[in-house]
């Protein structure tokens, strides 16, 4: 019995089935498995979240750049992806007798975009960062909601450091703003996710490149990183990248299976194969070392989580619908519309109920919808010119005005 509850509470907390309640992604066997639409609420969200991600990162120093989705497959053959990530790879599209790739990471782009001119020590660490969408063909077995697509938007970034102590510095920074998103988030360490030190298999050679100094060197300094961080975190061999160590950041979905939700990456391989050097204060030419790092992880991922973690009632910041108005009668829309145009012309993400049907159905709609802020309007709200608000968790607020609103709901 106790299991059959367990099981309807996870089914409750499903992403899958809360998105659909509302409303915020959908699925279609026209378009193809594993690649999610997002519905204009959910777009929402996806939209807000990119908004926050991007100038968090220009503010700490990242350039964003754009670059294409599909390249040469001979790209991802001189950056190793192919053939090591080969089978999680769409097939090569042939156009003009050229074999191209739907790209599935965003390294080896940002990589030729370093190289398209030569850079002085004076100019490190260059960090490139990117919204960028990725293609990667999961087996239909293991695809899920979008915790695991075949279509994502990743919040990547390329760091291009000048040596070992100024990656380490990158990786620290990096873990930074991933603290700083999870907290904006609300999830905490230790309950919603954890650390792990993700290490190499120096036995597989056709996995990993082979360099054990190089591995050796790189595993030390993330597991010094991770202890000055002074959090717990457990190290799991064989979960590296085949270019290097990885600090993965998990979590658990609703199913309780696990995932990575945030990564930062030490590579010595790609300023190899890439030629990623720079001019030392010596004015000799010098290797770089590149630091991965993806701040808030896959949008689709994420947002999965924040589903299941806030059971569909996101923080206010990111509600894709912030305030219902709800006139009672009829004789109430004129007063109840210009509240609403109040609210949209201060970028409050509202809607206005002006349906024929009774304040309780009304009221109902909104909380089921998970809204934050339900303002009713009735004849003593006209007439005082003022609102009366009650908020998700039965919060009751009289007489307040539009702009005091505004003020408190806050957006970033």
């Amino acid at each position: 019995m106790q299991e059959k509850e367990e099981e309807k509470k996870l089914a409750e907390d499903d992403h899958r089935r809360l998105g659909a309640e509302l409303d915020l992604f959908v699925f279609s066997d026209s378009v193809g498995k594993g690649l999610p639409l997002w519905t204009p609420k959910g777009s929402v969200i996806r939209r807000v979240l990119e908004r926050f991600i991007v100038n968090e990162e220009i503010r700490r120093g990242y350039q964003h750049v754009y670059t294409p989705d599909i390249a040469k497959l001979d790209l991802y053959k001189k950056s190793g992806h192919y053939p090591y990530y080969k089978d999680s790879m769409y097939a090569p599209i042939i156009i003009d007798e050229e074999e191209f790739m739907l790209r599935p990471m965003t390294c080896p782009h940002h990589f030729e975009l370093y190289l398209s001119k030569p850079h002085s020590y004076r100019e490190l660490p260059i960090r490139f960062a990117e919204l960028a969408k990725l293609y990667r063909y999961e087996l239909s077995g293991v695809i899920t909601g979008l915790t695991r697509t075949r279509s994502f938007c990743l919040s990547d970034a390329h760091i291009i450091c000048a040596n070992p102590e100024q990656a380490k510095t990158e990786i620290e920074q990096a873990l930074s703003l991933i603290l700083f998103v999870t907290e904006k988030l609300g999830l905490k360490s230790g309950e919603d996710f954890w650390y792990r030190l993700s290490l190499g298999n120096r036995e597989d050679s056709k996995k990993y490149y082979q360099d054990d100094k190089a591995w050796n060197e790189a595993e030390a300094i993330l597991r010094e990183v991770l202890k000055g961080q002074a959090v717990p975190f457990t190290e799991a061999k064989d979960e590296a990248a085949f270019y290097g160590p990885k600090i993965d950041i998990q979590m658990k979905d609703a199913r309780g299976k696990e995932d990575t939700a945030f990564t930062v990456q030490y590579d010595f391989v790609a300023p190899k194969r890439f030629g990623l050097t720079y001019i030392n204060s010596e004015g000799q030419t010098a290797e770089t070392i590149v630091v991965h790092r993806s701040s808030i992880g896959s949008i689709e991922r994420i947002v999965a989580f924040l589903i299941e973690k806030h059971k569909g009632a996101f923080p206010v910041w990111l509600a894709p619908v912030q305030v219902a108005v709800i006139p009672i009668g009829e004789a109430h829309h004129p007063y109840s519309q210009k509240v609403f145009a109040e609210l949209k012309q201060a970028d409050i993400r509202s809607e206005i109920n002006l349906d024929n049907e009774t304040l309780g159905k009304k009221i109902r709609s909104a909380k089921l919808q998970k809204i934050p802020y339900l303002i009713i309007i009735g004849d003593k709200e006209v007439s005082a010119n003022a609102l009366t608000v009650e908020t998700r968790d039965g919060e009751k607020l009289e007489n307040i005005s539009v702009p005091d609103l505004v003020k408190k709901i806050g957006n970033i």
